[in-house]
């Protein structure tokens, strides 16, 4: 099976089993994945959230995705537990077509590394 087939196949497994979840069923965007991710991560997961502060679930889930790719680490958690992260590297200016396979990818392997998926 190549990387791309493999990918896809996986990324189905992580859409299907997250929709089911937290969605009844019904499919789940890359953007929704992100920010379900972010709200893990920040791991307050009995409370709502603004709309800025749904955007800063987003990026803490970009930045924690994009750690193995060497473009982000941790720097600190601050007094109320959110996480900052400090740029190492800039991100590269690719396509919309490549950054959704780069995040599908990230996503994928972070269900990998929290046995979420196999």
């Amino acid at each position: 099976m190549s990387r791309d087939e493999q990918l896809k196949e996986r990324w189905q497994l992580v859409v299907k089993k997250l929709s089911d979840q937290f969605a009844d069923g019904e499919a789940l965007d890359l953007d929704a994945i992100i920010y379900l991710i972010g709200v893990q991560e920040l791991g307050q997961l009995d409370r709502s959230f603004k709309k800025d502060q749904k955007l800063d679930l987003m990026h803490i889930a970009i930045c924690k995705l994009l750690i193995p790719y060497g473009y982000y680490e941790l720097d600190f958690v601050d007094n109320d537990g959110w996480p900052h992260y400090k740029t190492l590297e800039a991100l590269p200016h690719l396509k919309a077509g490549e950054q959704s396979v780069l995040m599908k990818e990230a996503i994928v392997n972070y269900f990998l590394e929290t046995e979420y998926i196999n």
